[in-house]
């Protein structure tokens, strides 16, 4: 295993917490914007019907043969917030993502965004 080094490049892929349980699949990566380095991913999470996605932090992330593997547990993620398969963060809603997981939610001075869809 090693580092992330672009993971965007995995988008698709199984993303499986420490113990290698499957929580989902990549779908699309967030960059902090104050350093446009990747901070979340939204994962698939949910039954075919109720599907959604989930944001899951990437600090830490390791890449696999056919894998992401996380720091968080499934559970932490499932209780994570999320937003329908179409929708799209709003920027009230970004401190509660950086609160669920005990991360300090800077907000950009200028009024714009922390986080950025890449």
């Amino acid at each position: 295993m090693f580092e992330a080094g672009n993971i965007r490049e995995w988008r698709g892929h199984d993303v499986v917490d420490g113990d290698g349980s499957k929580i989902g699949e990549l779908e699309a990566v967030y960059v902090d914007t104050a350093t446009d380095q990747p901070a979340f991913a939204t994962v698939v999470v949910g039954l075919p019907t109720r599907r959604r996605l989930a944001f899951v932090p990437l600090a830490g992330a390791t890449v696999g043969p056919d894998y992401v593997r996380v720091t968080v547990s499934k559970k932490q993620v499932k209780d994570a917030p999320s937003i329908g398969m179409e929708g799209e963060l709003p920027a009230a809603d970004e401190g509660a993502v950086f609160a669920h997981y005990g991360f300090e939610h800077r907000a950009d001075t200028g009024g714009g965004r922390r986080l950025a869809r890449r």
